[in-house]
């Protein structure tokens, strides 16, 4: 991809984004143009889609591929699992398992279970299993140390 940035000394600042496929690369810079930093975007069954960070419930990684689960959808993301929580900042979302991340903001639940793990209920009743490896970080974030 070639990127071609000038500076003016006035006048109207402008973005000109020129591309060939709507690739979900191409949909996050114009996302981030459009103040969209929030969103991200992926594939469902109906094609490119965009997804709210907020809206997420958790992001699962299946056979070396990476889904969001949101209330009404799956959402396949482009990456892997350590690429999606360095995108995203803040204590939102916490790496729970190998191959799990969940959103914070939307447990409902949680219960402590035997050999240190936690099960957390989300809003939409899953229940999602915080293995052992994470559960003291968890525990550390709840009460709002990192």
């Amino acid at each position: 991809m070639k990127v071609d940035i000038q500076r003016i000394e006035d006048g109207e600042e402008s973005v000109v984004l020129r591309y060939k496929e709507l690739t979900p690369k191409i949909n996050r810079i114009i996302g981030i143009l459009k103040d969209e930093e929030d969103k991200l975007w992926g594939r469902n069954d109906a094609g490119s889609v965009s997804v709210s960070l907020e809206a997420i419930y958790y992001v699962e990684s299946v056979d070396d591929k990476i889904f969001a689960y949101t209330k009404e959808d799956v959402i396949r993301l482009e990456g892997s699992l350590n690429s999606f929580i360095s995108e995203v900042r803040g204590d939102t979302f916490f790496r729970c398992s190998k191959s799990m991340i969940i959103n914070v903001n939307k447990v409902s639940a949680l219960k402590s279970l035997s050999s240190n793990r936690i099960d957390a209920t989300m809003e939409n009743g899953e229940h999602i299993m915080i293995s052992r490896r994470y559960a003291s970080d968890f525990r550390r974030l709840l009460r709002g140390y990192k």
